[in-house]
């Protein structure tokens, strides 16, 4: 069955296990947050996930360590944005129900957009430009500032909505060179030293058998999905295929719903459904670049 689909019917399909596995990771997070603190999750699924994406990077070929100065100037910024985004988000997730937090964070591809707008001088019509503005009205319905609904957890998500941001701005920098997969594996190694620094200051708790295979399954959910990722842009149109990232919300209230008994309310609803429209439009909208491979993968 898989040998009779089209590339981008099966890219289509890698984007969705992607999404799924990324959001399996965010459960199992949140599962161990319960009982461990921040910086012993970063270490303990940290040195896994390292361990993964390095073996994944030399199967594909995608270690490469002689880059430019300039390149590893860029490299470092993304890293820094890494784990600014990764302690926002996760603080978060922690904090928020998982739905609301992705339904936060839909708003990513119309940020870019208006970043790139603002810093690289690209135009945009105004149809796009339309969008953007959708989108962000679509988002002050989820957040609600001035109300009970906005707190701590959901300034934490703009905040990492922000800094997922700014690291997509220095990965758009970088050249051609750069694998990928380098970029993910320096990423990685990153955060994995924040949450060991973070741990001096956080008390550290005895590992039961159960939080460590939830901590190991989250590990191994965030290597599938940046494996898929990675196969996604050798099988399919990055055009064609990056609107099913936002099956990701659809994992996120399935996964909030099965697993913490919680679902959005109406106005959260509506408000991401105008988020992922205004995303989807302006993705649909957007000419192709240069580089031909987005930075999909969500904070780590």
């Amino acid at each position: 069955m898989i040998s009779r689909l089209t590339g981008n019917q099966l890219g289509a399909l890698l984007m969705v296990g992607s999404m799924a596995g990324f959001t399996l990771n965010d459960g199992m997070v949140k599962l161990a947050g319960q009982s461990l603190p921040l910086s012993q999750i970063l270490v303990v699924r940290g040195v896994a996930v390292s361990l993964l994406i390095y073996a994944l990077a030399r199967s594909y070929g995608g270690l490469r360590l002689s880059l430019t100065r300039r390149d590893w100037a860029l490299v470092a910024g993304r890293s820094l944005a890494e784990i600014a985004t990764t302690y926002f988000f996760l603080s978060a997730l922690l904090t928020l129900p998982i739905a609301n937090v992705t339904a936060i964070l839909q708003m990513l591809p119309l940020t870019v957009t208006l970043a790139a707008v603002l810093f690289f001088g690209e135009t945009v019509g105004w149809r796009r430009a339309t969008a953007i503005g959708a989108g962000f009205l679509g988002m002050l319905l989820i957040v609600r500032p001035g109300t009970d609904g906005f707190d701590t957890g959901t300034g934490y998500a703009l905040a990492a909505v922000l800094c997922i941001t700014a690291r997509d701005l220095f990965t758009r920098r970088m050249s051609a060179a750069v694998p990928s997969l380098t970029v993910t594996l320096m990423a990685a190694v990153s955060v994995l030293v924040f949450g060991l620094g973070l741990g001096l200051q956080e008390t550290w708790q005895s590992l039961t058998l159960p939080t460590t295979l939830i901590l190991l399954l989250a590990a191994g959910c965030i290597f599938i999905g940046y494996l898929f990722s990675v196969m996604v842009m050798r099988v399919g149109d990055v055009a064609a295929v990056s609107p099913f990232r936002y099956t990701g919300l659809l994992w996120a209230l399935l996964l909030g719903w099965l697993m913490f008994d919680s679902w959005p309310d109406a106005l959260t609803l509506f408000g991401a459904a105008i988020v992922v429209a205004a995303g989807v439009f302006s993705l649909l909208r957007e000419r192709p670049r240069r580089r031909t491979s987005p930075d999909l993968s969500p904070p780590e």
